[in-house]
């Protein structure tokens, strides 16, 4: 028999709402006896239980016995569009952006935008991610589609615009006409209240030095972020070392580039140098842990990016969106690289991945007036999660059994902007079964068009040839 809760989910409503969950997950930690109020899509007050519940004594309470209400996860670092492609890149070696994505997401024609966008915001939403960060798309057309499918979905979005003037798979455009379009995605979504307007070079050779410096420039102006891909692949360091004498964080920083608006994605590759050069300008990095373990080439240093105090989130990179393994792979993925060679068995103590999976995670995405914590002000993007499990009994420490056994199916309901998004897994007032089922009617003809190119053989094809090499 469960031992889950029994709420019936249209309890939720826009009137406000006082919860009384067992724990509350502020900046600072978990506490008890704690009620926070939600209404017009906000935290509106947050404190001692016996203090709200006499100052709204007329306000609709929701009790929640054996649930923790927690900020919602930030991913830091996606690419919405590649939701059709995902098991594509399983033991492809690195740079698959080339043969894999650059094709597939070329390939898509604004329905399909759609229908990426949507299944990955769907997906987001199960992981616990209640804003996700997309680097861009190489999609032909506007981003129309795809700020669509997040906000149908109820997702919020930071919405790079992909700015290349050196290829790299966007759309082919004079340098003013970029920066006209990138005027433009500004201008278009800064007043609307889930999608927040970002601009992007996929890499820092994808750009000339004036482009990098002007899309850097109309982000710091404009107080949004600026997002690359910097230092992820041995082999596109060595390019910026032999075409510009400078790593790629280096010519960044050569170029202007760098500051409070710019988000580094990956960063595995980084000199003592650079990690100097990240903390003086300010810099943020996406760091990427399952992106690590799946198909990359280092270890971001984020156990030292934390002691340094420079801004990280963590992202998924379009791997899994679980927002309970990122936290496991994150610390997993410091203590394998870093702490077990130098015997630090604590590899941060546990609370830096809530924290910058979170709250951290705001900041890093310069999203940090708006959302990331459970304070009053805030946005209410929120989760409620079951911890009447086995695995928190008895619970001593709950971020660290958060981090380490927390898991999807914990969670019970996701709010994003005070709005109920899904309960149980799965959204009520949209059919996602449907969406699934329109994907696979679709998507599968799409990939076999696109020009992609694999290297590596599916499982089966894999199995195959490892029982013949036997065999010989």
């Amino acid at each position: 028999m469960s031992t889950r809760m029994s709420i019936d989910p249209t309890i939720f409503t826009d009137e406000p709402m006082l919860f009384l969950p067992e724990y509350v997950i502020l900046r600072g930690g978990p506490v008890t006896d704690y009620a926070v109020l939600v209404h017009n899509g906000k935290f509106t007050d947050v404190g001692p239980a016996t203090e709200l519940q006499f100052r709204y004594a007329d306000t609709k309470k929701i009790a929640l016995p054996g649930a923790c209400l927690m900020p919602g996860f930030i991913d830091a670092h996606h690419h919405l569009t590649q939701a059709f492609g995902k098991a594509l890149a399983f033991g492809e070696p690195s740079e698959i952006f080339k043969r894999i994505w650059v094709p597939l997401e070329g390939s898509l024609t604004e329905d399909l935008v759609y229908l990426a966008g949507k299944l990955a915001a769907l997906e987001s939403l199960r992981g616990g991610f209640t804003t996700v960060v997309d680097a861009g798309t190489r999609a032909e057309g506007d981003l129309a589609p795809l700020a669509q499918a997040v906000t149908d979905a109820g997702l919020r979005c930071v919405l790079g615009l992909i700015c290349n003037d050196k290829g790299g798979g966007a759309p082919t455009l004079q340098s003013h006409q970029i920066l006209q379009r990138a005027e433009k995605h500004l201008a278009n979504w800064q007043s609307k209240s889930l999608i927040h307007p970002s601009l992007a070079i996929s890499i820092p050779e994808a750009a000339s030095n004036d482009m990098l410096y002007s899309v850097a420039s109309l982000c710091h102006e404009a107080g949004v972020v600026f997002q690359t891909h910097v230092n992820e692949h041995l082999s596109s360091v060595e390019r910026s070392i032999i075409d510009k004498g400078l790593r790629p964080l280096e010519h960044l920083h050569s170029v202007e580039a760098l500051g409070p608006q710019t988000l580094i994605a990956h960063a595995t590759l980084l000199t003592p140098h650079e990690l100097r050069l990240i903390k003086e300008t300010d810099t943020a990095i996406a760091y990427n842990p399952v992106a690590t373990l799946w198909k990359g080439n280092a270890t971001a240093p984020a156990t030292s990016m934390h002691e340094l105090g420079i801004r990280f989130g963590i992202g998924t990179d379009s791997t899994r969106s679980d927002g309970f393994r990122l936290l496991d792979a994150a610390e997993a993925a410091q203590r394998l690289a870093f702490g077990i060679p130098t015997g630090d068995f604590s590899t941060g103590g546990g609370w830096p991945w809530f924290d910058h999976a979170t709250s951290g995670g705001a900041e890093a995405i310069s999203l940090e007036n708006i959302t990331g914590e459970i304070a009053a002000g805030k946005a209410a993007d929120f989760l409620i999660i079951d911890i009447n499990i086995p695995e928190f009994h008895p619970s001593r420490d709950l971020i660290w059994e958060l981090t380490r056994f927390g898991n999807r199916d914990q969670i019970m309901g996701v709010f994003v902007a005070g709005e109920l998004r899904l309960w149980n897994g799965w959204p009520l007032d949209w059919d996602a079964r449907s969406l699934m089922r329109e994907v696979s009617k679709l998507v599968n003809d799409a990939i076999e068009q696109a020009p992609i190119k694999k290297l590596h053989p599916t499982s089966t094809e894999h199995r195959k040839l490892f029982q013949s090499y036997r065999k010989t």
